[in-house]
């Protein structure tokens, strides 16, 4: 096997940056259809004629898919060539903005979004993977960093952009924009994204995949439903129930299965297993944070979402300029104490939710944005690099799959418990059940400096992890050094 620390003689750099831009393209779009639609959906819910609950599968639905299909597409990846599913991934994400579109029903809406996400598993499993191998090691951090600075942006740009679109034109066009770059995208990855062959001799662990699958979907699906149900609810508990039970067979199937879809031996390392617990934990507050924003802006302060767009656009814009010079350092001095700073940085950004009420003015709420994205640019790249860097050759595939898990995950988790959280904290602080969509702005605004407190708490608990993993790093190079 081939360590990614170690250059490769068969591998043509001279069109590296090619592969970047046919690359980036997939990762951004890809990302940033898993928000965008946030700020447009209590319009989809009024022109469709639907519920809060039923429109957040728009969201979910999407995030759901390309979850649980990861993995599995990382891995065949590895076996079969990236580059083929990687294409077909962006062509078919691309059919499935058309058909977005031109949905006529929620429900329609809601089987083309799963369409959609599944061109978008391909683009997300192995993004990052062919980007690695298309630079060298000694330019690895940059790479990413620019790879991971587009996956936040999106994430982080999808509801300015979104909330651009809805005040100018329609909801629909925030897939139908999607097409001539899926286009450009489509082509190319076809012309530019190295054909390289894999090992042969490769088998595809099925009861492994179909494990993960079920125990995934049925954890998801809890957390999902959690929010209408409630998490004591019997339906609810059995799902998690199922999903944990399916996990656990999954971790026993690939600690005993000759080829596993995850080497589990990866996880002895006890940095590479902090660095993905602590990029879930980024992604789990984010996507909280700017699934709640738009029903803030839009019900309890009464922005339109032209304007929630622009109150937004701190986040990407710092996300996207902090991100490549974070790489670039994190090349020059390690991963380990840039991501520290990075995690700061968002701690105080989310504790400054405090300070945001029902009549908080513009400039509060970019303060409380623009470290945000800052804190993501800063930790991301650092972060995806450490990973991405412990990977194999032949592991590349799953190795950047398993980094859109956590991404994917994180976001879905995110989603469903602090939105839960939030319609939960609403209703205490109006006093009586209500629609949290409904409640009066100071209710709505005092349940989200609660989803706030608890954001903070998960990533001060991330920074401690990350503290200690420069601890473990600096202790295991004087044991190395001796």
């Amino acid at each position: 096997m081939t360590p990614m620390n170690q250059p490769r003689n068969d591998i043509d750099y001279s069109r590296k940056w090619h592969v970047m831009i046919a690359t980036g393209s997939g990762i951004f779009l890809g990302t940033i259809d898993s928000s965008i639609v946030n700020v447009a959906l209590p319009t989809m819910a009024h022109e469709l004629d639907t519920t809060f609950a039923a429109v957040q599968w728009v969201v979910v639905g999407y995030i759901l898919t390309v979850a649980t299909l990861t993995l599995g597409v990382g891995r065949l990846g590895d076996m079969l060539g990236k580059k083929p599913i990687y294409t077909a991934g962006f062509a078919g994400f691309t059919i499935g903005s058309v058909l977005c579109g031109m949905s006529p029903s929620i429900e329609w809406l809601i089987a083309f979004r799963v369409l959609q996400a599944v061109g978008a598993s391909m683009i997300f499993a192995l993004g990052m993977a062919i980007i690695t191998q298309a630079f060298p090691p000694s330019e690895r951090g940059k790479a990413l960093g620019i790879s991971g600075a587009l996956v936040s942006v999106g994430i982080v740009v999808g509801p300015s952009l979104g909330g651009l679109i809805v005040d100018q034109w329609s909801w629909r066009w925030i897939f139908f924009v999607n097409v001539p770059i899926g286009i450009f995208g489509t082509l190319a990855s076809r012309r530019y994204v190295p054909d390289v062959p894999p090992p042969g001799g490769q088998r595809f662990d099925f009861a492994g995949a179909g494990a993960f699958f079920a125990g995934l979907l049925s954890l998801m699906l809890g957390l999902s439903l959690a929010q209408g149900h409630g998490f004591g609810s019997v339906s609810v508990l059995s799902m998690l129930a199922v999903g944990v039970l399916a996990i656990a067979a999954f971790v026993l199937i690939e600690r005993r299965v000759e080829q596993p879809m995850v080497d589990m031996t990866l996880f002895r390392s006890r940095l590479l297993t902090i660095n993905l617990i602590t990029g879930w934990m980024t992604f789990f507050g984010i996507a909280g944070l700017f699934l709640l924003s738009p029903f803030y802006l839009e019900n309890a302060l009464g922005a339109p979402p032209r304007q929630v767009g622009l109150l937004i656009a701190p986040a990407p814009l710092l996300l996207g300029l902090s991100a490549p010079i974070s790489g670039v350092i994190s090349d020059r001095i390690g991963p380990r104490r840039v991501l520290v700073v990075g995690l700061g940085i968002l701690l105080v950004a989310y504790s400054l939710i405090q300070l945001l009420d029902e009549s908080s003015p513009p400039w509060m709420i970019m303060l409380v944005m623009a470290p945000v994205g800052l804190g993501m640019g800063i930790f991301q790249s650092p972060n995806n690099s450490a990973v991405m860097g412990s990977a194999t050759a032949e592991r590349l595939g799953v190795t950047s799959a398993m980094l859109g898990l956590t991404r994917n995950t994180g976001q879905l988790t995110g989603i469903s418990v602090l939105g839960a959280l939030w319609a939960l904290r609403v209703s205490y602080h109006y006093g009586s059940v209500i629609d949290a969509e409904e409640a009066p702005a100071f209710a709505q605004a005092a349940a989200l400096r609660d989803v706030g407190l608890l954001t903070a708490a998960v990533i001060l608990i991330a920074l401690v992890l990350s503290l200690w993993g420069v601890a473990e790093e600096k202790r295991q190079s004087t044991n190395t050094a001796g």
